[in-house]
């Protein structure tokens, strides 16, 4: 099996939504840290909760963050929250949400705000 990512740059790389036997996948590709920036439940019952992805990602050695934001729109606040993390998790981070688009959003506002 293959983890899907899109690297932005030698800290963070974003991916669609992820499982928790992908964190093993996750972790033998090098990367020390995941941020999940979505929503438990956003598209129903069926999606993987945060709480599964955090035991496979803690269990696989890499550090997990829970960021959940809306799909449609970030806030000054949570860019902050994503900034913070990237100053304090290990690198290479991998962030992910439905189709990542959301979580490459929010790490470029992260950067404007001075990441």
């Amino acid at each position: 099996m293959d983890l899907h990512t899109h690297r932005l740059n030698q800290d963070i790389a974003l991916a669609g939504q992820l499982t928790a036997p992908d964190m093993a996948l996750a972790a033998q590709a090098g990367f020390r840290s995941v941020v999940n920036n979505r929503p438990d439940f956003e598209a129903g019952p069926d999606q993987p909760t945060s709480a599964a992805i955090e035991a496979a990602a803690r269990t696989a050695g890499l550090e997990y963050a829970y960021l959940p934001v809306a799909s449609g729109f970030q806030t000054p606040e949570e860019a902050q929250a994503m900034a913070a993390l990237m100053a304090r998790l290990p690198k290479p981070v991998l962030a992910f949400c439905r189709s990542g688009n959301r979580s490459g959003r929010l790490y470029a506002m992260a950067r404007a705000l001075g990441l």
